[in-house]
């Protein structure tokens, strides 16, 4: 099924998997809102796609301010004329032990990695709804099939961002011609580790990158693009990408 001439909001666009994806689906011939709160690098990352004929509009977007969101999705439409793909994509992956009390990072979680989601779904899940067709395209992870230590508010808020998913897809799929896909990748080489504050945490998982090769945020951009392909009959719920090395 081919995006060619599709709008697709992608949020977190600034930089790793969000603006991997972005140029992807514009050398595909979709027509992108970059959408995250540094505007200075959607910037740059919109004239990175006009260089190679594609059309995309920066975004200044906060996903945990709902008047942000909606805000942004409308300017896309109105630039655009619709949103097909939404790439629910903004995350964030502090680590600490429950003991250390870090209730701050647990909030600001929840409030992006779930509520976030929540938001740009609500702004454009009506547009979906009325053209009778989208794709919603959510990043989950490992981490929202298995717990590890130091991951136990991260790991609740991407079990949520998986049951949210195939909650939309079960009700959207059918009646409104949306399909939905979960993305859940294991080590990825990302932004997500320089948001751990705790020294301990990050030293190890900086030292797992001795240990195997990480994917990169262009396979998760392919993964995203192979799932958005998909002939129409055909809805990709679910695809658990992993590095090779990775045994847990």
């Amino acid at each position: 099924m081919s995006i060619d001439g599709k709008v697709a909001l992608v949020t977190g666009a600034s930089s790793g998997i969000g603006a991997a994806t972005a140029l992807k689906l514009a050398k595909a011939g979709a027509k992108i809102g970059l959408a995250a709160r540094r505007l200075d690098r959607l910037s740059a990352l919109q004239q990175q796609i006009a260089d190679h004929g594609g059309q995309a509009v920066a975004l200044e977007m906060d996903v945990v301010d709902q008047a942000s969101v909606t805000a942004g999705a409308e300017k896309l439409a109105e630039a655009f004329g619709s949103i097909d793909i939404l790439f629910n994509n903004a995350g964030l992956m502090p680590i600490s032990d429950l003991e250390a009390l870090k209730t701050d990072e647990w909030h600001r979680m929840v409030d992006v990695n779930i509520k976030g989601l929540l938001n740009t779904t609500a702004a454009v899940l009506p547009m979906m709804i009325r053209q009778k067709g989208g794709h919603i395209v959510n990043t989950s992870s490992i981490a929202g099939r298995k717990v590890f230590p130091g991951l136990a508010v991260y790991c609740a808020t991407k079990h949520a961002v998986t049951a949210i998913s195939e909650g939309m897809r079960l009700e959207l799929s059918k009646k409104h011609n949306i399909r939905v896909t979960c993305i859940q990748p294991g080590a990825v080489e990302s932004e997500l580790f320089e948001h751990i504050s705790d020294g301990n945490y990050r030293g190890q998982m900086e030292a797992l990158k001795e240990q195997m090769e990480f994917l990169k945020a262009d396979d998760i951009a392919e993964t995203v693009l192979f799932a958005l392909q998909a002939p129409g009959r055909m809805d990709i719920a679910e695809l658990f990408v992993m590095p090779a090395q990775q045994p847990w």
